[in-house]
């Protein structure tokens, strides 16, 4: 392969709903340039691009794929990413290596919320964006209406570049306004034939070449002002405008394909290839300091990782974009992100399952490498005396979370490592070893995410697991003061251990007075603070602890044991053993004895006593509340709403947003254990989803007897 420059070298993201043809077009695209003789298809299992065996299984993307289309001596580096909701984490990944997006709309269903929920990222990133309505030819298709859901969804930026002359089955034939041409394709697509514009076409093909030559001006001082002169651009001169147009999101160019019939494919390629901006034309990237690194071939040598997979017959690859610099095959680098020095020793370029080695990649350019040491995903490598660091792929957040355990408890080690690595594959498989939960937790983006690794586990890994429902990590805390005392005594020969403490305990609120009395009944408790102990809690909310004891009740070596105590059954709630939080205990008496009290007994003492007064003191369970946002369409948003009033829901608001309903509302999250799944069934798979914690809240009286009533089933006092 030829060595290409930076200027030469474009990376596109390859993106759109589930079912809109991703993996068939990128098959066409490899198809064009020569790369395969003979298409394969998703039905025969046999495309370059999905072809890991549990994408076989599914029968559609799971991961990510890299190919790359050496058209018209330029290089298209192509990331085909996965149009499943549950897999978005590839579009993140591809859209921070690439420097655009080719977003597919499928003819028949339009604008999906997928499709939005994509856009939205690509906004968020500031990267250009080109539409592609592929399935032109499918039985439903509609351009006119699609294209209305386009313009209502993503504005007037959006810019025919093609429009079909029919659509749906006797879908044939296409008028390019950039080109002014007519492309015309027998039944079963392939070489297109290009002819001038039919006369009955030439007014409509007028009117759009001159919106986009409007468009086109608007992007370029110079441009704008020859148009005013001459009232039209060249094609070159269109082309530049387009491309400067596309950096700054002023300008989403549309055109229309079949990509099964490999219709517009060959068509499309030349307008990425022509008009797309190169890695050279986009804003640098930069390091983890701020410092911006340009992409430039005799800059200091830079190598940035962003995707690692375990591949049949090879093991590991570890992908990666030159962010500066050459990397020649055989240079040594230093590991910025772990230590250590790593050899390239081969580098590839790589068009799915295929990897070509090649000497050298420039700045810009993908590529991969096997076998390498200590990389991981993230990991910035540089040439010696450099200590760049680039992190600027960012995961959305798990909504799917489940607990997981291997079926025989000897493979639990095993089972980590395993997950570990899979976690490199796809970093939105989240690993978690709750303390708190005592439950190693795997999170993800929805159930078929999951249901994904556990295949990939027991069938590539031939390790049985099983997944259950994950603990939630309820809170406790009280609502009233109370007073306990209790004496720890234990004699059986020789020392014994004896221990008596008196405390009273309130709930704590920032900012409230320090403790001076308080009236039990008829009793009153005047309070002297000698020490005071505040401590922040790991979980959240503060521990705060008073020593007001008087006349030498307890010795002061013996508070510190009185406060584990106290921290014993803060981390293990008397309620239901969560986590306590928000309270504050003052320690008025006490009692000692000079052979027998020790550190144990008052840690006991303290312990007990302050399990009593919790008690006393009106206790209630907190649970966490999560802030979720639920896209849908219209016809879907009753169902929707009901289903979370359902679940316990605070509906906060409803709003639309480019033509699909927004609804904002509080959940607990216990409701939420399978809402993605509920979700999916509810609106047949065309809505999604977001959730952030929010707060912790009070449980309805209902729910914290249920709560109470499963804990004491399964636990005895201590």
């Amino acid at each position: 392969m030829k060595i290409y420059k930076t200027n030469e070298i474009k990376n596109i993201a390859l993106l759109g709903s589930k079912g809109s043809g991703k993996t068939t077009l990128a098959e066409s695209m490899i198809y064009e340039c020569g790369v395969i003789k003979r298409r394969g298809t998703i039905d025969a299992k046999n495309t370059v691009s999905d072809y890991f065996p549990v994408e076989k299984e599914y029968g559609y993307s799971v991961f990510s794929t890299v190919f790359n289309a050496e058209f018209n001596n330029k290089k298209l580096n192509i990331i085909d990413c996965p149009g499943a909701d549950d897999f978005v984490g590839n579009a993140y990944t591809a859209l921070g290596v690439c420097d655009m997006g080719l977003i597919l709309i499928d003819a028949e269903y339009g604008v999906e919320v997928g499709t939005q929920n994509i856009f939205r990222t690509t906004a968020a990133l500031k990267k250009p964006v080109i539409f592609g309505i592929n399935q032109m030819d499918a039985e439903k298709a509609d351009y006119d209406n699609v294209l209305e859901q386009m313009r209502e969804a993503f504005g007037p930026r959006v810019v025919q570049i093609q429009y079909p002359l029919e659509s749906g089955p006797n879908f044939r034939s296409m008028i390019d306004v950039l080109l002014m041409k007519k492309y015309e394709w027998g039944p079963e697509g392939g070489v297109p034939t290009i002819s001038e514009i039919p006369a009955e076409e030439m007014e409509k093909a007028k009117e759009l070449n001159q919106i986009l030559v409007e468009a086109a001006a608007e992007n370029d001082e110079t441009l704008m002002d020859k148009f005013f002169e001459q009232g039209t651009l060249t094609e070159d001169e269109m082309r530049e405008g387009i491309r400067k147009g596309l950096v700054d999101r002023s300008i989403y160019p549309v055109v229309v394909l079949s990509a099964a019939k490999d219709m517009g494919v060959r068509r499309l390629m030349e307008f990425l290839g022509n008009v797309c901006p190169f890695v050279s034309e986009m804003p640098a990237p930069c390091t983890t300091t701020g410092l911006e690194v340009k992409p430039e071939a005799d800059g200091p040598l830079s190598v940035f990782f962003f995707k690692t997979s375990v591949e049949p017959h090879i093991g590991e690859v570890s992908y990666f974009k030159v962010m500066s610099g050459t990397l020649k095959a055989g240079t040594d680098l230093e590991n910025a992100t772990r230590g250590g020095k790593e050899r390239l020793a081969q580098i590839f370029t790589v068009c799915g399952n295929l990897r070509n080695p090649i000497d050298e990649l420039q700045a810009g350019d993908i590529g991969a490498s096997v076998k390498l040491k200590d990389v991981r995903t993230g990991n910035t490598l540089n040439e010696k005396g450099i200590d760049w660091q680039f992190d600027f792929i960012k995961y959305p957040a798990p909504k799917f979370v489940r607990a997981i355990k291997p079926v025989n408890e000897s493979d639990a080690e095993k089972l980590s490592a395993i997950l570990t690595r899979m976690h490199e594959e796809d970093p939105t498989w989240v690993i978690e070893q709750s303390k708190e939960l005592k439950q190693l937790l795997v999170k993800g983006q929805g159930e078929f995410h999951l249901r994904t690794l556990k295949w990939r586990i027991e069938n590539n890994e031939k390790l049985p697991i099983f997944f259950e429902e994950m603990r939630i990590p309820y809170r406790e805390t009280i609502t009233k003061a109370a007073r306990a005392d209790y004496r720890h005594k234990k004699q059986s020969g020789g020392s014994g251990q004896f221990g008596e403490v008196h405390l009273i305990i309130e709930p704590y609120t920032e900012g409230m007075p320090e403790p001076d009395g308080y009236k039990f009944g008829n009793q009153e408790f005047k309070l002297k603070i000698r020490d005071k102990q505040e401590i922040p809690l790991e979980w959240g909310g503060k521990l705060l602890v008073y020593d007001c004891t008087v006349g030498g009740s307890i010795d002061a070596r013996f508070i510190p044991a009185i406060v584990k105590g106290l921290m014993d059954r803060m981390e293990q709630g008397p309620l239901t053993g969560s986590y306590a939080r928000d309270v504050r205990v003052m320690i008025y008496d006490g009692k000692m004895h000079p052979v027998d009290s020790n550190e144990i007994s008052f840690r006991l003492a303290g312990r007990n006593a302050f399990s009593e007064a919790f008690r006393q003191a009106n206790p209630k369970i907190l649970e966490p509340v999560y802030d979720v946002e639920v896209y849908t369409p219209g016809d879907t948003m009753g169902d929707v709403m009901s289903d979370l009033q359902g679940r316990r829901a605070i509906i906060m608001g409803m709003e639309s947003e480019n033509g699909i309903e927004k609804l904002n509302a509080k959940v607990p999250l216990k409701e939420m254990s399978s809402y993605s799944t509920a979700l999916s069934s509810l609106t047949g798979g065309r809505s999604s989803f977001t959730m952030k914690f929010a707060s912790y809240e009070l449980v309805p009286g209902d729910v914290q007897e249920k709560l109470l009533k499963e804990y004491a089933e399964s636990h005895t006092e201590e």
